[in-house]
């Protein structure tokens, strides 16, 4: 038995089962946070609507003896931060991240209402991600419960800009994960089977400008230089930066240019993105994109972008994370499986600092879709899973 296995034995805590137990008798407490914080339309790209919903999380919060900060962004609706009032300074840090920015317009709740259906909840952002942070909320108020004295100190992050690419609140993201033991993030699980995502793909978007030279398409067309015909050359070559084996997708998704049908076109464009494995390839693409050189005499080209979140491998750390939730996860009769997402998310930042464990949040289907749903009582279960974790001993350092 390792040192790390010999604490957690050694951990007073209920079982699994008991802690599920308790959850099941909360589950209409459950569904009236959850449905509180759904009918608190939080789109990300309206930051004004941001205040009500982390009022709801702060509230709940604060009445479980945390301390609450509103981290303020310029364009983003602010974030919010959580650490217990009362902790032992020299614990560890655990984080747990969520966000409660969704990708729904204000006024969605008219054609696609807060509705529980026998065991399945449905609503704009249930399951991406509100009913994430709710786990947060219900698996940390059963510890409370209980009595549990976390070995190490939860710490809780929740940003309102997730959906739109964390831009702003990244850099409290690094912050908070350099510090840190281990991360949690609630984001769906993976596919109505609830896998936990153990691997990301790293996501990046690329811009490229072409110039060329204006011309009569009639009277002159020598005197021009087409930056459409370059365009064709260059989205050849996007593409050809494939590789189905090593999963790297590179997509180009939108173009424009030209002036008139008559016109030798004098600019053009295109946007790509780009979804990679590993830190390796994402180097590799990025230096090919950036790389592209024009062909079409009297033409030239710009490119800008990079990877913007890097890829979520199975690092040794985090492999240990899994291996850890595998083997709580029979104390409650769950069996978990593993995949990997193609889109990105905070946990892709955590794990280049942390032992990261990504999609435990609700069990459902419909993210961004009109069909948003989770399974109420398998959500539950990983609400217990995420209590056994969080009340966890630290595990033994690895590479």
């Amino acid at each position: 038995m390792t040192a790390a296995e010999a604490a957690l034995a050694g951990t007073t805590r209920p079982g699994g089962s008991e802690i599920l137990a308790h959850l099941h008798a909360r589950k209409a407490d459950f569904v009236a946070f959850l449905e509180r914080l759904t009918l608190v339309e939080s789109p990300s790209l309206e930051p004004q609507t941001q205040d009500r919903a982390r009022a709801v999380i702060a509230e709940r919060l604060q009445a479980m003896g945390f301390r609450t900060l509103k981290l303020s962004g310029r364009k983003n609706g602010g974030n919010l931060y959580a650490r217990p009032r009362v902790r032992a300074r020299s614990a560890p840090l655990q984080l747990l991240i969520g966000h409660y920015d969704t990708v729904w317009p204000l006024g969605t709740l008219k054609e696609m209402p807060f509705a529980v259906e026998g065991n399945m909840v449905r609503g704009p952002g249930v399951y991406d991600m509100k009913g994430g942070i709710t786990q947060i909320v219900f698996a940390l108020e059963a510890l409370r419960y209980f009595g549990v004295e976390l070995p190490v100190t939860p710490v809780f992050f929740a940003n309102s800009d997730e959906e739109i690419g964390s831009r702003e609140s990244t850099l409290h993201i690094r912050r908070l994960a350099r510090r840190a033991a281990r991360a949690f993030v609630l984001e769906p699980s993976l596919g109505r089977d609830g896998k936990l995502k153990t691997a990301r793909k790293g996501v990046g978007r690329f811009s490229v400008r072409i110039k060329g030279q204006a011309a009569h398409a009639g009277l002159d067309p020598e005197k021009g230089a087409s930056a459409i015909l370059e365009l064709s050359h260059v989205v050849q070559a996007l593409f050809a930066l494939n590789d189905a084996e090593k999963g790297v997708t590179v997509n180009v998704g939108t173009i424009e240019g030209g002036l008139r049908p008559n016109v030798i076109a004098p600019e053009s464009g295109a946007v790509a993105d780009v979804r990679v494995r590993t830190q390796e390839d994402a180097e590799r693409v990025t230096a090919a994109i950036h790389g592209l050189k024009p062909t079409v005499p009297g033409t030239s080209l710009t490119v800008e972008g990079g990877i913007g979140r890097p890829a979520l491998e199975p690092t040794p750390r985090n492999r240990q994370l899994w291996g850890l939730a595998q083997k709580l996860s029979a104390e409650i009769g769950l069996e978990l499986g593993e995949g990997l997402a193609g889109g990105g998310s905070d946990g892709n930042t955590t794990s280049l600092y942390t032992a990261t464990l990504d999609g435990l949040g609700p069990v459902g289907d419909g993210a961004h879709a009109p069909h948003e749903f989770l399974y109420l009582n398998e959500t539950l279960e990983r609400t217990a899973l995420l209590a056994l974790l969080l009340a966890a001993p630290p595990l033994e350092a690895v590479e």
